[in-house]
């Protein structure tokens, strides 16, 4: 079993955005040289998140109005009171609830195992950001 580890940085724009990773992911399985085995991707975050869903453009339009009616910035939380890090982003912390921190894929003959329909999305809760990182591992022979 063989083992290869990447971490992909990622700069966020947008209080919340979906950034398609699937090129990344693919391109992390492909220069493994590994034939079958398992893509493991993980937000090294708690207010950034993977998921696989559809690219679709109004579709990815509506995943962000979904998100932002489910927990608004603005919302009443103890969180802002006293944030850590200066931010007001109990909103973000909360949303993380709802979402994985993690994905893994199985891939066979060197190809990833979604579905015809599948990509994989880094999702930012808490932007804009310099500097996001999804650690991704390729794990098979």
């Amino acid at each position: 079993m063989n083992i290869v580890r990447s971490t992909l940085s990622l700069q966020s724009l947008k209080p919340i955005e979906i950034i398609d990773v699937t090129a990344d992911a693919v391109r992390a399985v492909e220069e493994s040289g590994m034939q079958e085995g398992l893509l493991t991707l993980i937000s090294r975050h708690t207010t950034a998140c993977v998921n696989i869903n559809e690219n679709e453009e109004r579709l990815m339009e509506d995943m962000e109005t979904f998100l932002k009616r489910l927990a608004p910035r603005d919302g009443n939380y103890s969180h802002n009171l006293e944030p850590i890090d200066g931010r007001d982003n109990a909103h973000s912390h909360l949303l993380g609830l709802f979402m994985n921190t993690s994905e893994t894929i199985p891939f066979a003959e060197g190809k990833l195992l979604l579905g015809r329909w599948q990509s994989i999305f880094f999702i930012e809760l808490d932007g804009p950001r310099p500097q996001r990182n999804l650690l991704m591992q390729v794990t098979g022979i």
